[in-house]
């Protein structure tokens, strides 16, 4: 299947790329390879991938950056203009491809490993669903890596973190790709979509009694694609880098290998 991997900037540009005097958040180092890099080849290494589209990031950084004709010359990736946010950047690049299904990610997810990719492919692609997300228990994150700061997601059955990793498995996942362009401005705040779907759900989410079966079945039917999760026993899938904290771990992790 193809991939989608979601390379462009947020409105405020990137801090740690900032911080670090680079043009973009995707061309921060870890351990000496470019988070870009990291993910690339990983893609390119799975069993289940075969190229897709990166989406970002601006222009003018592809342009000047000799990194990327080096990336994009074996011709199996090809890069298109990052939109608005990183939904519509994702609703236009499935939209181009076409077909179904694919694998969504995150270009600066600098952890990600073939297996862990294939595993979740493989274990998405047999969810009956239109749109398939991966949570990593929390459980799992904090007993790897106690002092690391992630969003977490508490549900009655078990708190999540997510793990830039989704299965778009039908076309009308481009349904729930539309209904996120509204709510990811708040994707730190999971209490601000649980009001979304409802003051029902928002009030069981807030009491922590939302599960998590209720809780994709609301963003179902607000969505109206059917949204299914599966569980990644492995806590690095929830490590992207996107500060200087998160760097500092990826490169601990990597260097231990």
């Amino acid at each position: 299947m193809p991939a989608i991997v979601l390379a462009g900037e947020r409105p405020g540009g990137n801090a740690l790329a900032r911080e670090l005097n680079v043009p973009a958040g995707v061309l921060v180092e870890v351990a000496g390879k470019t988070c870009l890099e990291r993910v690339i080849a990983t893609l390119r290494a799975s069993g289940r991938i075969a190229g897709g589209i990166l989406v970002g990031p601006a222009r003018s950084v592809v342009d000047s950056t000799p990194l990327f004709e080096t990336l994009l010359r074996a011709g199996d990736f090809t890069w298109r203009i990052p939109a608005t946010g990183p939904s519509a950047s994702a609703l236009g690049a499935a939209q181009a491809l076409g077909r179904f299904p694919v694998l969504l990610t995150a270009a600066d997810h600098a952890l990600l490993t073939p297996a862990l990719v294939d595993d979740f492919c493989a274990r998405a692609e047999r969810v009956c669903a239109d749109f398939v997300v991966g949570l990593v228990p929390h459980a799992l994150v904090h007993a790897a890596w106690p002092e690391s700061r992630r969003t977490v997601l508490r549900f009655r059955d078990g708190a999540c973190c997510g793990a830039n990793l989704y299965l778009l498995r039908t076309s009308r996942a481009l349904c729930a790709l539309d209904f996120w362009q509204n709510v990811e401005a708040e994707r730190k705040r999971p209490w601000r979509i649980a009001r979304r779907l409802g003051s029902g759900a928002l009030a069981r989410y807030l009491a922590g009694r939302l599960d998590r079966t209720s809780a994709f079945a609301a963003l179902s039917r607000a969505s109206g694609a059917d949204i299914g999760w599966v569980a990644i026993d492995n806590p690095r899938a929830a490590v992207d880098v996107d500060s200087s904290a998160d760097r500092a771990l990826a490169e601990h992790i990597l260097r231990r290998e």
